[in-house]
Parts: structure tokens; C-alpha cells; sequence
């Protein structure tokens, strides 16, 4: 885990936030590559859930929703964690960390008296992370929720609270109607989106992997009530089958099932991928049965049930839910792709991330920074190949370094122009250049002209 932290902050993928007045507990800024990279694990999903699904169309629905939207869908009372302090140096903890810290398996979903039950029974086990000490306050339940004043010119925040959102599901329930009457959609269809949340976390651990501002990739999918099960298990075989398919090791994942279900819920289970600290929750998939839409529509007086066209039959719809985190995506595809290659004071360090979520495909070296002849044709490649490919012009040091360089960002191929491509040499290479394979570490001479299309052939294999 310290390798790749000290990796993303070497180059550039993730920096601490704020990190000019100390940093902000569990708040993280993505930098050049990890924006890139980011943006390419969304675009994967996003092509996985809308573009390859005639029945499943976007949405952006905003952070701010009116309060009574987090009352009906009961985060407002329930969206709690178990909370216990320190009473030596103060220090705030999870109860359920606490307890899974000495092998104990508490669900954020138990009730209240049962997480009370096992503090209770474990309490002489317990330590503080902060101090070591076991002097602990008894347990209380504490809101997740972020409160704002907008549109509250008060000093009382509490008369007229307002919510940055919890998640973005919510805001896919209250738009379901607009969507059903605007775009041609019928029941089974979906809605997906992507979008940032916030969630006043009481500790901050584990990098990126809990933050207090994360973004969600969230999609809803709305089905007949007979048919959520079966539907639900057809989109459990085709969530594990996305990892499989972005070349995650089936060894490296799991099913878990919650044995703690929500009232509401049918059934949940999360896939957990095996991260630096352990197998945990990567994505989870949620038979949620009628429960959003109902309270939506008891609480908004707006009838949100659904009229099939031609059958008239009048039924509230179920939801299947996928949901999974950019942030716990960006971790889980960086702990899948760091590789460590030769012996320890010579390692070569490679990210070999999918080619679909590489940040920089290509990478145009002059062979000297020094020959303006070099530099200058170089920049004619990179130019002509930056209109197909996300490129990186690098000059910087001599090849082997930049080699070294482009390899811990994850760059799938590197193109250098040398003295044979400007004049070149007894085997006719001359508007030829290098290509060197990120994986395999092989050396061709390609054409100019044929460039493109090379590199176009391979990335996509």
C-alpha cells in the first residue's frame, strides 16, 4: 500500500488535498494522470451500462435536492454509523472498525442493540488506534449526512437544513417520471449515472478507498416485481464479468453476502476485490424491491407507479441496483497493475493497466534533447499521432529514464525518432522509428506512415 501511495504522489495521480495548509483528513485531488485515469474508468462504465444496452439511458441529476428527498428516503433518521469516543485522548472511531480490528464481524447494517451487543461483549479486547488506551464512551449513532446553508441566510442551520447528497441514487428515484415520459423507455430499462457524493465519514483510512467527497457510477434498473430476481442475478453475471473483462485475476475477487439486509431489501451482495489491506467491498448489487419509488410517492403526493402500455396492467416497479465507486475502481486497477519486475535494487516498476484505462497510450521520444533535427521531427510525430491517441511528448533524461518513467504511469507503448529515422542506415531504415512494448519490453522498427495503424491494431487487443 505505502508503494503505490508513494507512487500516485511521485507521479501524479493522486496528491493529498489541500496539502499547502496540511492536508484535509480523507479528501483527495486527482493530478494529470490520475485525472486522465479517472476519467477512463468512467468512460468504460459508462460504455458497459449505456452504450452497450439499448434499454438503458444517462443521467446528471444535481448534488443540492430538496430536503424532504433525504427524509422519505429515511436518511435523514437512519443514515447512521456506531460511534464511540476515546475517553483519554478523544480520538473518534467506528465501532465496527474497532471490533473487525480484533476479528469481529460487525455490519454497519445491524441494528443499534446489536452493534451494542458486540461493543459490549468484545469491550475488554478493544484498543484506541489514537493512543492505545481502552477507555471508550458508550455508543451512539451518528449521521453521515453533510449539512449546507444554501438558501438559509440564518444563523440556525437546523430550522431549514439543506444536504449535500449521500449518494446519487436519489436523485435517479425522483427523476424516474421525467425519464419515463421523455425519453422512449418502457419497463425493464435502466438509468445510469455518474456523479460525486458526500459523506461525513468519522475516520478517514485506507488512501482513496474511503473518502468524505467520492464520486459514484450508479445505475437503477427498474423491473416487473416478479421478475427482480431473476433479473438481479443476470446483472450479478454481468458486473463479476466486467472485472474479468478489464483483465482483473478472478483470484483477486469474491462474492460476499449481507447477512444484514435492510428492511426493504431482497438481497445484496457486494463484490470484493483483494486491495493491499484485505478483501473488501469494490461494487455492490442490490435487489432494492419497491421501497424507493413507494416512499417517493407517499411523500411527494405524485403517483410514481407504472401503467404497462399493453397489458394495463398497473404495478410499482422493483429496482436492481449496481453501484460501485470511481475511487475504489481508480485503487482496485492500481493495485492490479503494479508489478514490480528484476531484483530489488534494479526493480523495474510497471503499472499494466488495460489499455482502456491507460492515461497516456503513447509516449514520442527525440533520441537527444540536443539535435533540433531529432526534437523537430519528433514533435511532427507526436503532433500527427495526438489527434487518434491521448500522447506525451518526453524529452527529459536519457531513454532508459524515460523508459523507467512511462512505465510507472502505465504508457502501452513508447516511440523514439533517432539518427536512422532521419537519415537512415544499411538496412534502409530511414522514416522508420522504434517502438518499444510497455508489457514486453521488444524494440520494432515501424514505418512512419504506417504508425497510426500499428498502434492502433495493438491497442485494442
Amino acid at each position: 500500500m505505502q508503494k503505490i501511495v508513494a507512487l500516485c504522489k511521485r507521479r501524479g495521480f493522486v496528491f493529498p488535498s489541500s496539502e499547502l495548509y496540511g492536508g484535509f483528513a480523507a479528501v483527495y485531488d486527482y493530478g494529470p494522470y490520475g485525472v486522465e485515469l479517472a476519467k477512463n474508468i468512467r468512460n468504460t462504465w459508462w460504455k458497459a451500462m449505456v452504450q452497450d444496452n439499448e434499454n438503458i439511458v444517462g443521467l446528471d441529476s444535481s448534488i443540492f435536492m430538496h430536503p424532504k428527498i433525504w427524509e422519505a428516503s429515511g436518511h435523514t433518521s437512519g443514515f447512521s454509523d456506531p460511534l464511540t469516543e476515546c475517553k483519554e485522548c478523544h480520538a473518534r472511531s467506528r465501532v465496527d472498525h474497532l471490533l473487525e480490528s480484533v476479528g469481529v464481524a460487525a455490519d454497519e447494517k445491524m441494528s443499534a442493540e446489536e452493534i451494542d451487543d458486540l461493543f459490549a461483549k468484545n469491550a475488554d479486547k478493544l484498543k484506541c488506534p489514537n493512543c492505545g488506551k481502552n477507555n471508550f464512551t458508550e455508543v451512539k449513532k451518528f449521521n453521515q449526512l453533510v449539512q449546507s446553508n444554501l438558501g438559509n441566510f440564518t444563523d440556525d442551520w437546523a430550522k431549514e437544513p439543506t444536504y449535500l447528497r449521500g449518494e446519487t441514487a436519489q436523485g435517479i428515484y425522483v427523476n424516474f417520471k421525467n425519464v419515463l415520459d421523455s425519453a422512449r423507455v418502457r419497463i425493464p430499462f435502466g438509468i445510469a449515472q455518474i456523479g460525486k457524493a458526500f459523506r461525513n465519514e468519522i475516520t478517514a483510512r485506507q488512501f482513496i478507498f474511503r473518502k468524505r467527497e467520492f464520486e459514484q457510477m450508479e445505475m437503477q434498473y427498474f423491473v416487473k416485481p416478479e421478475e427482480m430476481m431473476s433479473v438481479y442475478d443476470e446483472w450479478k453475471e454481468k458486473r463479476w464479468q466486467y472485472y474479468l473483462d478489464l483483465g482483473f485475476k478472478e483470484e483477486n475477487l469474491r462474492w460476499h453476502k449481507h447477512e444484514n439486509l435492510v428492511f426493504y431489501a431482497k438481497e445484496a451482495y457486494d463484490i470484493e476485490y483483494n486491495f493491499p489491506f484485505g478483501f473488501k467491498e469494490l461494487e455492490g448489487v442490490h435487489a432494492r424491491g419497491d421501497y424507493d419509488l413507494t416512499s417517493h410517492s407517499k411523500a411527494s403526493g405524485v403517483d410514481l407507479s407504472y401503467m404497462d402500455p399493453n397489458t394495463n396492467e398497473k404495478y410499482m416497479p422493483n429496482i436492481v441496483e449496481t453501484s460501485v465507486g470511481v475511487d475504489r475502481t481508480f485503487l482496485a486497477v492500481l493495485t492490479e497493475s503494479y508489478t514490480e519486475e528484476g531484483s530489488d535494487e534494479q526493480a523495474r516498476v510497471v503499472l499494466k493497466l488495460p489499455y482502456q484505462l491507460a492515461p497516456i497510450k503513447v509516449a514520442v521520444f527525440p533520441l537527444l534533447r540536443n539535435k533540433p533535427a531529432l526534437v523537430e521531427k519528433a514533435h511532427e510525430v507526436f503532433t500527427a499521432l495526438k489527434k487518434e491517441f491521448m500522447c506525451e511528448f518526453d524529452d527529459n533524461g536519457n531513454v532508459g529514464k524515460r523508459y523507467r518513467r512511462q512505465d510507472e504511469i502505465g504508457t502501452l507503448f513508447c516511440v523514439t525518432i533517432d539518427f536512422d529515422t532521419l537519415e537512415g542506415g544499411e538496412d534502409g531504415a530511414k522514416d522508420t522509428v522504434t517502438v518499444r512494448n510497455r508489457d514486453t519490453m521488444k524494440q520494432e522498427r515501424v514505418a512512419i506512415g504506417e504508425l497510426q495503424a500499428y498502434l492502433n491494431d495493438r491497442l485494442t487487443k
